[in-house]
């Protein structure tokens, strides 16, 4: 059922998430952040060369979405006119400074306790194996991979605690044993990853993206009801 105008109408369709629009900071990184996007899984469809040099990429979230119009990523390069934009945000908060503006100060405090405070990307797997071996890939890419050493910044959530065999599971994980922060909910896991090779939200230095895990059988579980304790 749908709403529109004020009147209920019943929908004739399914509908689905279709695409999210990402950008890479500079043209000659564009292969390095399509590189970075194939590590977290995502299945490469498209690599157009724009006049000006550029590259446009369609990714999808997995291999069966491939000739849909669904979760689907395009990959392009940042327009000059939103770079811009932030350049001169740049210049007037001062960013990047010893002296940079309080609310900036104050933003970065909050993204360092939360990767969840901004604007993210999420993406759902279905197998914790899979998400640990494409994070276990990522630790070791921004310990010694030459073009992405230093450039991943890696935060990991548990599920709340509580659940006997979910709690065993995680604490025989290889990235999230020992792990103390928490998700905002029980039966799932989730794995962040924050790169200055994408840029989005309000300063556009990095993009946050998220991956997902929920264990199979529960219908309360991390992505289907917010917890707080």
């Amino acid at each position: 059922m749908a709403t529109v105008l004020g009147k209920t109408t019943e929908l004739q369709g399914a509908r689905s998430m279709g695409h999210m629009a990402m950008h890479y900071k500079t043209m000659e990184e564009g292969p390095l952040a399509a590189r970075l996007l194939t590590m977290l899984g995502y299945e490469l469809t498209q690599d157009l060369v724009l006049p000006d040099g550029a590259h446009f990429y369609r990714f999808v979230v997995d291999k069966r979405h491939s000739p849909r119009g669904d979760g689907i990523i395009y990959l392009s390069l940042l327009p000059a006119a939103q770079r811009d934009l932030m350049e001169a945000i740049h210049d007037a908060l001062n960013v990047g400074t010893d002296n940079e503006h309080p609310t900036v100060v104050a933003m970065r405090a909050k993204m360092e306790e939360d990767p969840e405070y901004s604007f993210h990307y999420g993406t759902l797997l279905e197998s914790l194996e899979d998400l640990e071996n494409i994070f276990l890939a990522l630790e070791d890419a921004n310990k010694n991979d030459p073009e992405l050493k230093g450039r991943l910044k890696l935060v990991y959530n548990r599920s709340l605690p509580g659940n006997p065999a979910v709690d065993e599971r995680l604490d025989a994980s290889p990235i999230y044993a020992g792990v103390t922060r928490f998700a905002y909910g029980k039966n799932g896991v989730q794995a962040f990853l924050e790169t200055d090779l994408l840029s989005s939200g309000i300063l556009g230095e990095t993009m946050m993206l998220e991956f997902d895990y929920v264990f199979p059988g529960y219908d309360k579980h991390v992505l289907s009801i917010v917890e707080w304790e």
